[in-house]
């Protein structure tokens, strides 16, 4: 009798020469593109049928092409055409011979089976080999959610156009929104759609449908990823769509790697939708939407038992002190129970040996299978890749918060500029900026590059005109004077104690006809008074280098300016007393700022005004929106704002990227402990195919048999990721009331930060739960494959 199915001949005599001749002539093709120089106008049109859509619309501009490319044509068949029209030809004769060697075999000639005419098994008489709904919905369910994605983040962050000031925050005319919020919101709404896609189009089909599912995602999900992607890099396409998908694109370029951030709001898409197919098939896999759970999970409770509270504590142990104390105390206290159960059992057995073999058995039984321990290392992987994830993402978020508190400290959170020039109407300014919503604070300042010199060193410095007033409403510098000093100083220079005298110091009259008068050797007579310098503000590091302290004097020399002397132009030339020594706790600051007064700055740089306003606004996350609007409310041009963000852009895109691709890495240890789920519920299987084929007979569907196994590989996720959250908080508190030591001198803080983030250690388990759910997908359906006679037979 021979096979109903039908087989793939293939002749592989006709499939290697087609390809080798292929191969001859892609490579004539290639001399005669390359002959003709014509690589960069053909490149594109050959990358494009590579991905997605890029074959149906080559077919369809095939004929516009030639005209477009006309000089392309003609250098081609002027330079190489025997290479060209050979190459072609050789080309297509290749994969023709590729098609000869692949063919179907012939029907079957024997006369029809025994069971002609029967009914067909119901699940293969409803089958259908390609549903072009499920493909709808898959593919145009990804596209959705991507076009969701696009709209919402646009329209939260940007708002909607309103003329009265603060009116989208106030009065509900917008909704502007922070950037990372409209992102979170924007995706889970995108994630929704694609969830709901992937459920309905399953639902439809009552499988998995997994040929729909690539051509979907392949033709309908990819083109836009790939379109921003190439925008980042094509000029043309960043002028076209670059204003339309700025907040797209100022979002992905948080982590400094704009096409990163694009596949992998991609990727997470895709993952919502697989997870609604796979809760589609479930549900409806068996004719009928079936959503209760309540029989499923008691069974899948009573096969794994993963709750059990010997297996969590002892999980927990291991995560909380290590693996070898918590074993060696377990190895210990079990070898010891065992042998005492032996003895007893032996001395039972003199007297009764029947109950002392019941009572061995019961002893074997209560020993752990192979599968048990499984499930508890599946438990423990679980638990280690979640709590390492918590721990080293806290610690990054702690430094990543510290260096923020420090930057912010020392600089503003917005700055108000002209694009040329210098601001001589700052205070009309200050009043216009200080009734947008969101400002907490504002100051003037003047800044430049001058040279510092003392009778110790030299450095390049940055100097700073500020107003001591107004400047401790926007940033921490009152806070980091040392010796308990004062901004206020700088207004009374007269009160910064002098060391020593000064050399505008001159000798008294009357005292230069004396022996001792010599003005070579010293000076004689009483000094006049010290001379009154206005003060300068430096940092810790700077004294350090320029080897001053409060109350010496230093030169600030500007290489902007000159001012006439004997020999000609001379570079502009101030001295100052040291009024104060800073510390903000960052190098850089430290040893490259100076502070003076306003007053003096406009005076030294001969600036009608100031440089710029700093801002300080209430929520540091909104800064970009409020800086928008201010611009807005100062009309426009010539004025422009830059929140931190933008000033610091390098520095956090890289610690952002950083805690990114380290939390990527650590997510491994999951993906690993998902095998051994795998494995588990494998071995689940194996173990339980009598029952699974009872389960059956009885009438359970395969839906109900995939919930039964995805129930036990969710309690593994489920119980690991809550161990591994209550070990990574414990340890993330231990270090920070415990503190690991670190010397302030290298890095600038005393003990390692710690910086605990709801979402972000919500986000830890999350990930582990969904890759536990994912890895117990396939050893579900296998389970459902499983027919009662098959179970049964043997028994």
């Amino acid at each position: 009798m021979h096979s109903a199915e039908r087989q793939t001949v293939h002749r592989w005599s006709f499939i290697w020469a087609g390809a080798l001749v292929a191969l001859v002539g892609f490579t004539l093709l290639g001399v005669s593109i390359s002959a003709s120089g014509a690589w960069a106008e053909v490149g594109s049109f050959l990358g494009l049928s590579l991905f997605g859509w890029g074959g149906v619309v080559q077919a369809v501009n095939g004929t516009a092409l030639l005209p477009a490319q006309a000089a392309v044509k003609e250098s081609l068949l002027l330079g190489q055409p025997g290479f060209l029209l050979l190459g072609a030809v050789v080309w297509v004769a290749g994969w023709s011979l590729v098609a000869l060697g692949i063919r179907r075999a012939p029907e079957p000639t024997g006369g029809p089976s025994p069971a002609a005419g029967a009914p067909l098994y119901p699940r293969l008489a409803r089958y259908r080999d390609f549903y072009w709904s499920t493909l709808g919905a898959y593919g145009g369910g990804v596209l959705l959610a991507e076009l969701v994605y696009i709209f919402l983040q646009t329209m939260l962050s940007s708002g909607v156009p309103s003329t009265e000031l603060g009116i989208a925050r106030d009065a509900g005319g917008g909704l502007a929104m922070p950037p990372t919020v409209a992102f979170g919101i924007s995706l889970v709404g995108a994630a929704f759609v694609a969830f709901v896609s992937g459920f309905i189009g399953a639902s439809r089909a009552q499988r998995l449908a997994l040929p729909e599912a690539t051509i979907g995602v392949f033709y309908l999900g990819l083109p836009v990823p790939i379109l921003l992607t190439l925008m980042e890099r094509i000029p043309a396409l960043q002028l076209a769509l670059g204003y339309r998908l700025r907040e797209v694109t100022y979002v992905a370029g948080l982590i400094g790697r704009p096409e990163l951030a694009y596949w992998l709001t991609f990727t997470g898409l895709v993952l919502a939708l697989v997870l609604g197919i796979n809760t589609g098939f479930i549900a409806a896999g068996s004719g009928r939407v079936d959503l209760k759970l309540g029989f499923e999970l008691f069974v899948a409770r009573r096969h794994v038992a993963v709750f059990r509270p010997s297996l969590l504590l002892g999980t927990l142990a291991v995560l909380m002190f290590g693996i070898i104390p918590p074993l060696l105390v377990y190895f210990i206290i079990r070898s010891a129970e065992a042998a005492v159960e032996r003895t007893r059992i032996r001395a039972l057995g003199m007297a009764d040996p029947l109950a002392a073999s019941e009572a061995l058995h019961n002893l074997k039984l209560r020993e752990q299978s192979p599968t048990m321990m499984m499930t508890a290392l599946s438990v423990g992987g679980v638990g280690v890749g979640v709590m390492a994830l918590i721990i080293v993402l806290s610690v990054m978020s702690g430094f990543e918060a510290d260096l923020q508190k420090k930057i912010l400290g020392t600089n503003a959170h917005v700055v108000v500029t002209r694009y040329a020039g210098d601001l001589p109407e700052y205070s009309k300014v200050m009043d216009t900026v200080g009734k947008v919503p969101g400002v907490e604070g504002q100051t003037p300042f003047i800044i430049n590059q001058v040279m510092i010199a003392s009778e110790g060193n030299v450095d390049a410095v940055i100097i700073k005109g500020i107003d001591p007033a107004t400047v401790g409403e926007v940033t921490d510098l009152p806070k980091n004077i040392l010796g308990g000093g004062s901004l206020d100083i700088l207004h009374t220079p007269e009160k910064i104690l002098s060391r020593g005298l000064d050399e505008e110091s001159a000798p008294s009259e009357g005292g230069a006809g004396e022996d001792a008068g010599d003005d070579i050797i010293r000076r004689s007579g009483k000094p006049k008074k010290t001379p009154v310098l206005p003060g300068i503000i430096i940092g810790r590091e700077l004294a350090s280098q320029l080897r001053v302290v409060v109350g010496d004097r230093v030169n600030v020399v500007s290489p902007l300016g000159t001012e006439l002397g004997p020999m000609g132009p001379l570079p502009k030339n101030r001295a100052f007393r040291v009024a104060a020594v800073f510390y903000s706790g960052m190098y850089e600051y430290d040893a490259k700022f100076v502070y003076i007064l306003l007053k003096e700055a406009q005076d030294f740089f001969s600036v009608h005004g100031a440089t710029g306003i700093e801002l300080k606004v209430l929520d540091i996350d909104d800064a970009r929106r409020i800086a928008g609007q201010v611009v807005k409310t100062l009309g426009g041009y010539p004025y422009r704002a830059r929140d931190w963000g933008e000033m610091n852009k390098n520095l956090f895109s890289a610690l952002r990227l950083e805690k990114l691709v380290m939390g990527i890495i650590l997510s491994i240890i999951i993906i690993v402990a998902a095998g051994l789920i795998v494995a588990t519920v494998i071995m689940l299987v194996l173990e339980k195919r009598k029952e699974i084929s009872v389960l059956k007979a009885l009438g359970v569907p395969d839906g109900g048999i995939v919930k039964i196994f995805l129930a036990e590989g969710l309690q593994i996720g489920v119980a690991g990721g809550v161990l591994g959250l209550f070990s990574g908080l414990s340890w993330c508190l231990f270090i920070e009331k415990v503190g690991i030591k670190l010397d302030p001198e290298v890095y600038y803080i005393p003990a390692l930060p710690v910086r605990i983030e709801p979402l972000q250690t919500a986000l830890a388990v999350v990930i582990a739960v969904l890759v536990t759910y994912l890895a117990s997908i396939y050893p579900a359906l296998k389970a459902s494959s499983v027919e009662p006679v098959e179970g049964l037979k043997a028994e």
